[in-house]
């Protein structure tokens, strides 16, 4: 019965883990910019 969780677990994480791959909304963007979802770092105060 162990086996059977491990295996159902490992495998239910590689699904969850494809899903959310697949269904980001930069996947079939052909703009060529590369996604940014942070926002920039002020480089003129570095110790703020």
């Amino acid at each position: 019965m162990i086996d059977t969780f491990a295996l159902a677990l490992s495998h239910g994480l590689i699904l969850v883990a494809a899903w959310r791959l697949l269904s980001r909304p930069d996947l079939d963007d052909d703009s060529g910019k590369p996604h940014q979802s942070f926002a920039p770092v002020d480089e003129a105060d570095p110790g703020a």
